[in-house]
């Protein structure tokens, strides 16, 4: 450790520009640590075939399939003043066999490791397995998003309960307008708003909510369903928002389906989240351990349906919203009906949901893990000594 006070660690993951969930999140957690000013952080870029322009935050980069440069980081970990590694895990953004290379890394590395994870496979093949297994009995912590992955880790990939600490997903904190004014403002002031963010893929299950909106629209005639974001950057074309706007062709929704194809700031998701009566998230994988669009929205105090993914089923226990099934736009339909039914309903799940995203801000999270930062190395640096 550098002195009393600093702690000297690195982030491996995406970094922006690139467009990723991942490097939005790390980004966001770097710049809240930043604000308490005890630790030194820096990152290590995870690039595709693309070439970015990164910030001096950056200190190395790494080719994601290129497996020499997992040998050749560790090699200059080894070597450099970084106290802590932590490495943000994801099974797509690190090359090989489901990500295998990032074991190259922590098989060669001599400084210490903690791992954050995004994904929890409740059914891993073998190798998927392994990698996780592997992660846990190098990394001194694993950190998860939610509590009910917890025995998840335990039970399937053998993880030490004492290795595991639940740190919440951040939200940005930022005083916005009400819900009414901004529907003003952007001319939806006399619709019911149902709002769906993040990068279009075939993951996100959306075809099954605009089903689902035909069915609800046939009852109600001021609904609008705002399916925000631009085309994940990993797709090839446009093939899935295509297949959903001929879904909206289908029904005759155009007067009730928009879409908004651009890449939001963040001042503009907390902007829809609040104008919105409803969130949803009507993913298909069942193993979803986290959903960065799902923490928003409970940061931001929303009535939210979501199919039953296993951050979600904690997301939106105790009363903080409602879970449909799986591909099921009748069981969508449902959900909407009784919220949009039952304004004191809807009032209940929001107080109960904003008093869960407050305890999510950034400050609080970027508290958690720092406390933990030290814990970890102070207990490592004793363990060495010995």
């Amino acid at each position: 450790m550098q002195n009393n006070k600093f702690l000297n660690v690195a982030f491996l993951s995406t970094w922006p520009p690139r467009q990723c969930g991942l490097a939005t999140f790390t980004q966001d957690l770097v710049r809240a640590i930043d604000e308490i000013a005890l630790v030194e952080t820096n990152v290590i870029a995870v690039n595709n075939s693309e070439h970015r322009e990164y910030s001096d935050k950056v200190i190395y980069e790494i080719n994601q399939n290129n497996q020499g440069d997992y040998l050749e980081l560790a090699e200059k970990l080894n070597h450099s003043k970084i106290d802590l590694l932590i490495i943000e895990h994801e099974y797509g953004i690190y090359g090989g066999d489901y990500g295998d290379y990032i074991l190259d890394l922590v098989n060669n590395i001599e400084i210490p490791v903690m791992t954050t994870l995004h994904t929890i496979l409740t059914e891993p093949n073998d190798k998927q397995k392994l990698i996780i297994k592997t992660l846990s009995e190098k990394s001194v912590k694993i950190i998860t998003m939610a509590k009910n992955t917890s025995k998840l880790l335990k039970n399937i990939y053998g993880v030490s309960p004492i290795k595991i600490e639940v740190i919440h997903h951040g939200v940005p904190k930022k005083e916005v307008p009400s819900r009414q004014t901004l529907k003003d403002k952007f001319g939806y002031g006399d619709k019911q708003l149902i709002s769906t963010f993040g990068l279009l893929s075939p993951g996100k299950g959306i075809e099954y909510a605009i089903e689902a909106i035909a069915e609800i629209c046939a009852v109600s005639s001021d609904i609008l369903y705002l399916v925000l974001g631009q085309t994940h950057p990993d797709q090839k074309d446009e093939s899935y928002r295509e297949k959903l706007q001929a879904l909206v062709i289908k029904y005759n929704l155009e007067k009730n389906v928009k879409f908004i194809n651009k890449y939001l700031s963040k001042d503009e998701i907390i902007q829809y989240l609040q104008m919105s009566d409803v969130y949803m998230t009507p993913y298909l994988s069942k193993d979803q351990a986290v959903s960065g669009t799902l923490a928003y929205a409970v940061g931001y105090g929303r009535a939210i349906i979501s199919t039953p993914y296993l951050y979600a089923q904690e997301m939106l226990s105790e009363d903080r919203g409602l879970l449909a099934e799986f591909k099921n736009p009748d069981s969508i339909f449902r959900c909407m009906k009784y919220i949009l039914d039952n304004p004191d309903e809807k009032a209940r799940m929001e107080k109960n949901t904003i008093n869960l995203g407050k305890t999510m801000y950034w400050d609080i999270v970027a508290k958690n893990y720092i406390n933990v930062f030290m814990k970890t190395v102070m207990v490592n640096e004793e363990i060495g000594a010995v």
